[in-house]
């Protein structure tokens, strides 16, 4: 569980990221999810987009894609989600205390 503090310092290093994946009409499936978990296991810190024509919401879809992968929701605003998941072989990313 990350603390405000923490969420903040990754809201701010995910700022100038771009979106890796986009979530489309045809909503999460186990092959999205299957990538974003090799993806996040590099990178650690990832943006998803949630493209127009998705009728669910992206608040919604935020925390399903989070417990699906195993990851942490750090923000949704608009219609971008932010992920972070600490990786076993590639940590980058030092949270503060």
């Amino acid at each position: 569980m990350l603390t405000g503090k923490q969420k903040r310092y990754l809201r701010s290093m995910a700022h100038h990221l771009n979106p890796i994946f986009q979530v489309g009409k045809g909503g999460i499936n186990d092959h999205l999810i299957r990538h974003i978990n090799e993806a996040i296991e590099v990178r650690e810190l990832m943006k998803i987009s949630v493209l127009n024509n998705t009728l669910e919401d992206p608040k919604e879809l935020g925390v399903q894609i989070a417990e699906e992968s195993g990851s942490e929701l750090v923000q949704v605003i608009g219609r971008t989600i932010v992920l972070y998941k600490e990786s076993q072989d590639h940590k980058t990313i030092v949270l503060p205390v």
